[in-house]
């Protein structure tokens, strides 16, 4: 049955959504569906920026640092930086401008400055090798890269059609010197329709895809993620325990991602919330920073909050004003769920699920409720999302099934960039996503995931296409045969590992494999370990590498000690 806070929360979202509620629906009519949308959305994100941004004003937003920064001067900084886009470097509506570089305050404010100059931000992933950066910059058929110093490096040296900018981090008045100091160009109008963003992802087939969003989605995307912020605030609110203070966040997760971009950045500018800037992951440094801007909300991927919540200096932080450590972009394992609880008894462990392609949007697993089903991501986040499971036709299982994981919203993606094929592959002719994940629902609508349709390994929240790792593979010339897939990891969820036969006559170690994927793949793509084989690797009736009896065989060598 469905519990007593299930209950409260959606009387919370009834109110919140009643007419002339700040949440009020509409509909709007999209693959041959009537889908909710929010009335009082801003049209576009430049829209957004402006509106919240004069609503919050001197409140302090970014945290980089010895920088600091209030959303009215980010947004100032950010209008500037967009004339510059226009007049130094000719951006044009709906030009794709890619931005390369680890998470800063300039970074925020180029990102700003892409959308208000009426460009798409094309969201570069800046882990990725030099080979991989040419991909995607070629595929989303950028005009501009705007790049911190490190990735400059590695992009300068690629063959494409972009310019490159350089920018550095620190003070975004410094950093993102190339775009300022001009006069105030007039900014484009844009409507819902207009590009927004591409990010990218890694599918079954190894190839980068380019999710492409327009602002009407990437805009709902934010919206849905307040919807569930401002639905906690109302039950606290009705209970007497609403919060005090301006929320803060720490930015723990890259910004290229659609966590990063959607859940943390976009939705902090609905919610007045403060942004405190990791450089990179550290659990101590989390910490620090959690005591120090009292941080009041965490999320990153599963082995963030974990590392915290075992970490042996735990106690040396106060940590009490961080109530909320959520995770997202793998699955959590119930016993961590658990010791998380255990360890920080003054906050909850929660849950969200989505996709890139839905703009991050799916489904939250809260509180007491997520302690009660811990193995669940929740219910469908109201009021924006459907969750179906559908089988191999597309036609809806029945409840207790399982099946693929489907989504509809208003936030759902556009389609893969210049890809109709995936595109169409992807989305089912009544506008519902295939996530690729295969799961069920139970009684109380709750999601339960079991398993992946695609042959994805999620490390730490990457995304690893096991074909793209076995391709790179075979471009060794010592590789006979080879197959990759994922093995279960404490800390990061899991790992890719190799299992190959060597061409008659070559002498291959660990170390040469390495050594020649390093030339092609992200760091993280590479498998941690390899093992070797002398006979032909098993075989299904399709002559398809029989990679679960693989697994079943290499798991138990792998948990030995």
């Amino acid at each position: 049955m469905a519990s007593e806070l299930d209950a409260d929360l959606n009387a919370a979202m009834d109110a919140l959504t009643a007419p002339g509620g700040p949440l009020e629906t509409s509909s709007l009519h999209r693959f041959g569906h009537d889908l909710p949308v929010m009335k009082q959305a801003p049209p576009h994100l430049p829209a957004l920026f402006d509106h919240f941004c004069a609503q919050h004003g001197d409140l302090p937003f970014l945290v980089d640092g010895d920088v600091r920064l209030t959303f009215a001067q980010v947004h100032a900084l950010a209008r500037e930086a967009a004339s510059g886009l226009i007049v130094r470097h000719s951006v044009r509506q709906g030009d794709r401008v890619g931005i390369a570089a680890r998470n800063s305050a300039s970074w925020i404010v180029a990102y700003m400055a892409v959308l208000m100059a009426g460009g798409c931000a094309t969201l570069l992933n800046g882990w990725w090798t030099a080979e991989e950066m040419a991909g995607a910059i070629t595929l989303a058929e950028c005009k501009l890269i705007l790049a911190d110093a490190p990735r400059a490096a590695r992009i300068a040296a690629l063959r494409h059609d972009a310019a490159l900018v350089t920018f550095g981090h620190g003070d975004p008045r410094t950093g993102l010197e190339a775009l300022m100091g001009t006069s105030e160009a007039l900014l484009p109008t844009l409507t819902p329709d207009d590009l927004a963003s591409i990010l990218f992802t890694s599918g079954s087939t190894g190839l980068c895809k380019g999710a492409a969003s327009d602002h009407r989605g990437v805009v709902h995307g934010t919206m849905s993620y307040a919807a569930q912020t401002l639905m906690t605030f109302k039950y606290l609110s009705d209970r007497g325990e609403a919060p005090t203070g301006q929320p803060c966040a720490l930015v723990a997760v890259p910004l290229f991602h659609v966590t990063g971009e959607v859940v943390l950045l976009l939705q902090s500018f609905v919610l007045g919330r403060k942004l405190v800037l990791l450089e990179k992951w550290d659990a101590a440094e989390a910490m620090r920073q959690i005591e120090a801007e009292r941080v009041t909300y965490f999320v990153g991927v599963p082995l963030m909050s974990f590392e915290i919540a075992r970490h042996p200096d735990r106690g040396r932080y106060d940590l009490s004003s961080c109530v909320t450590f959520a995770a997202g972009g793998a699955p959590r394992p119930v016993d961590h769920v658990h010791a998380i609880r255990k360890a920080l008894p003054h906050a909850y462990p929660i849950l969200g699920y989505g996709l890139t392609e839905t703009n991050g949007v799916g489904c939250g697993n809260f509180n007491q409720n997520y302690m009660a089903k811990p193995g669940s991501t929740g219910p469908a986040s109201r009021p924006l999302v459907e969750v179906a499971i559908l089988d191999d036709a597309g036609a809806a299982l029945p409840q207790g099934q399982t099946g693929e994981v489907a989504i509809r919203s208003i936030a759902n993606f556009t389609g893969y960039w210049r890809n109709p094929e995936a595109t169409a592959a992807a989305m089912t002719a009544d506008g519902f996503f295939r996530s690729g994940d295969l799961g069920y629902l139970d009684p109380d609508g709750y999601l339960f995931i079991v398993d992946r349709k695609k042959d994805i390994i999620i490390r730490g929240g990457e995304n690893i296409a096991a074909s793209e790792v076995e391709a790179a593979l075979y471009g060794h010339p010592g590789i006979a045969e080879a197959s990759v897939f994922g093995l279960p990891d404490e800390r990061l969820g899991e790992v890719p590992v190799a299992v190959f036969v060597a061409r008659p006559g070559a002498d291959l170690t660990d170390a040469d494999l390495r050594a020649f994927l390093e030339t092609h793949l992200a760091p993280f793509k590479i498998p941690v370990r390899f093992w070797r084989e002398t006979a032909s690797l098993p075989r299904l009736g399709t002559e398809k590498v029989d990679k679960r009896a693989l697994k079943a065989r290499f798991a138990a060598q792998w948990l030995q000690p």
